[in-house]
C-alpha cells in the first residue's frame, strides 16, 4: 500500500459526526457539523463555546464563514473550535467558564463616585507639569554640567554608570509628563478644552508624540476597548495569525507541520531567548512601531500612520489636526539636528535619547499590562458595550512608580470608565468603583516585571471566530 494513500475511520459520537484519521490525527469535517442541530454536549468545550449562547433555529440567519461554507452563526461554529493536544487546557479557559455580564450600568458606577471627584482644578493640574518639569530640568542640568566633567577622564565607568542612572530616572520623570499630555487629551486636565490642546501639544510634541493624532486614536480606543474590530492599540492577534506552527481550529493539516511537532512543540517557539528577544524590542520600539505604522493596532487595508492625512485612522475633516502634530515634533526632531550638530550626538544621545528610550518602555509596558491578561475578555458584535469595553482593563501595582506615573498604573479602570475625570482624584474613584465593582473589578499586585513576562508567554492570540473571546497561548 503506498504510503501516501489516506486511512479513513468512521466514528459515532453523541452528536453525530464523522471524523478522518490523516497522518495519525483527527479532524472533524465542516459537512457533518454544519448538519448537526443537536447541541454539543461535550464537557471539554473550548472558552468561547462556553460563553455563547445557543441560537434558536428559526431565527438563525445563514452565514458565510472564512472559507466561503454556510454555518448556522458566528456562535455555533465557534463550538467545533480546534483543541491543541499540545494546550489541551489554555491558560484562559477557568476564567472563560466563569464568565458572567456585569450587571451594572455606567450609571450606577458614576454615582457610586463622590460627586467632587469630576471637578476640575486647573491650578492643581499646572503644579503637577512645573513640578515634573523641575525635576527633568534639575535632572538634565546636573547631568550635562557634572558626570563628564567630574569623571569622564578620571573614572569612565563611573560616568557611564550615572549616564545609565541618569537615563533611568528621567525616563521616569518624563514618562510623568507623557501621562500629564495624556490627560490633556482627555479633556482630564483643565475645563478648558484651549488650554488641554496647547498644554498637550507642547508637552507630546517634545517627546515626539503627535499630539493631535494620538489624541484621535486615543479617543477612538477608549470608544471601542476591547471590541475586535473597533479598538486601536493591542488589537489580540487570531488563531490564523500563526499558520506556520499550529493547524487551524478545523483540523486541517498545515505544510511541514506533523504530529512530532504538535505533541512535543515547535523548539524556536517554545525557546525562552526567543522570547525575551521579542519582549526586549516591544519594549524598546513598541510605541514608534505604532504611531509610523500601526503596529498592535486596528487591520487596516493599508498604510495607518499617524503621521499622514490619508491614513485610514482620520477622516478628511481631521487632516488639520494630522498636520499640526506633524509640525510640533518636526520642530523636536529640528532642534534635536541642531544640538546634535553643535554639540555632538553623543551627546544628544546621552541627555535625550537614552531617556526617551526609557520613555518607550514605560509606556508600553503600562498600557499592555492594563490590557493584556488572561483574565480580560475581547468581544465581537452585539455581546460589545461600552461598559463591558472598559471593564476589560487591569489596574496594575506599580509600587513606588505610581507616584511619578500619576497613578494612571493603578487607577485604569475608573480612567477608562470616566476618561475626563481629572487625574488627581482617580484614586478616591477607584477605592469607590472596586468596592462597587467586587469581582468585576480587575486588579494585579504581582511584580510588574513579573507580570510583563507572565502576559506575554500567555496571551497569544484569540480565536477567528465567536464572540466572547478569552487570550490563548
Amino acid at each position: 500500500m503506498p504510503s501516501t494513500r489516506r486511512r479513513t475511520v468512521s466514528a459515532s459520537t453523541e452528536d453525530g459526526p464523522s471524523q478522518e484519521r490523516r497522518s495519525g490525527t483527527f479532524r472533524r469535517t465542516s459537512r457533518v457539523r454544519s448538519r448537526s442541530p443537536s447541541k454539543r454536549a461535550d464537557a471539554s468545550l473550548t472558552d468561547n463555546a462556553a460563553l455563547n449562547k445557543p441560537q434558536a433555529a428559526a431565527n438563525a440567519t445563514p452565514k458565510l464563514n472564512r472559507r466561503g461554507t454556510r454555518t448556522k452563526s458566528a456562535k455555533r461554529d465557534t463550538l467545533s473550535a480546534f483543541k491543541s493536544q499540545r494546550h489541551p487546557l489554555t491558560t484562559s479557559s477557568p476564567h472563560a467558564i466563569a464568565f458572567e455580564k456585569p450587571p451594572f450600568t455606567i450609571k450606577e458606577l458614576r454615582d457610586a463616585v463622590p460627586s467632587d471627584c469630576f471637578v476640575h482644578s486647573t491650578t492643581k493640574s499646572i503644579a503637577y507639569v512645573v513640578a515634573d518639569l523641575a525635576m527633568a530640568g534639575s535632572l538634565f542640568t546636573l547631568a550635562s554640567l557634572y558626570i563628564d566633567q567630574l569623571f569622564g577622564e578620571t573614572a569612565p565607568l563611573v560616568s557611564t554608570a550615572l549616564w545609565a542612572v541618569y537615563s533611568v530616572a528621567q525616563g521616569v520623570v518624563c514618562t510623568g509628563i507623557w501621562v500629564l499630555a495624556h490627560e490633556c487629551g482627555h479633556g482630564g486636565f483643565s475645563a478648558s478644552p484651549l488650554l488641554n490642546n496647547i498644554v498637550g501639544w507642547i508637552l507630546h510634541s517634545a517627546l515626539l508624540v503627535p499630539y493631535f493624532s494620538w489624541k484621535i486614536s486615543h479617543s477612538k480606543h477608549h470608544k471601542g476597548c476591547a471590541h475586535m474590530e473597533k479598538d486601536q492599540v493591542f488589537v489580540p492577534r487570531l488563531r490564523s495569525d500563526f499558520p506556520a506552527r499550529m493547524r487551524d481550529r478545523h483540523h486541517r493539516e498545515i505544510e511541514e507541520h506533523g504530529l512530532k511537532e504538535e505533541i512535543e512543540g515547535d523548539l524556536f517557539e517554545n525557546a525562552p531567548i526567543v522570547d525575551l528577544y521579542r519582549l526586549c524590542r516591544q519594549q524598546l520600539f513598541g510605541w514608534p512601531a505604532y504611531i509610523l505604522g500601526n503596529a498592535s493596532g486596528q487591520r487596516y487595508f493599508s498604510w495607518a500612520s499617524h503621521f499622514h492625512t490619508t491614513s485610514p485612522i482620520f477622516s478628511q475633516s481631521q487632516a488639520t489636526e494630522v498636520v499640526l502634530s506633524d509640525v510640533g515634533v518636526g520642530l523636536t526632531l529640528s532642534l534635536l539636528a541642531y544640538f546634535s550638530y553643535t554639540y555632538g550626538f553623543l551627546t544628544v544621545f546621552k541627555l535625550y535619547l537614552a531617556p526617551y528610550l526609557w520613555v518607550n518602555h514605560w509606556l508600553v509596558m503600562i498600557t499592555f499590562l492594563q490590557h493584556t491578561d488572561v483574565r480580560v475578555p475581547h468581544y465581537r458584535g452585539d455581546e460589545w458595550t461600552f461598559l463591558r469595553g472598559a471593564l476589560s482593563t487591569v489596574d496594575r501595582d506599580f509600587g513606588l512608580l505610581n507616584l511619578f506615573f500619576h497613578h494612571i498604573t493603578d487607577t485604569h479602570v475608573a480612567h477608562h470608565l470616566f476618561s475626563n475625570m481629572p487625574f488627581y482624584n482617580a484614586q478616591r474613584a477607584t477605592q469607590a468603583i472596586s468596592a462597587k465593582l467586587g469581582k468585576y473589578y480587575l486588579h494585579d499586585e504581582s511584580p510588574i516585571f513579573l507580570s510583563l513576562w507572565r502576559s506575554y508567554k500567555a496571551c497569544r492570540f484569540v480565536e477567528d471566530e465567536g464572540n466572547v473571546l478569552f487570550y490563548k497561548r
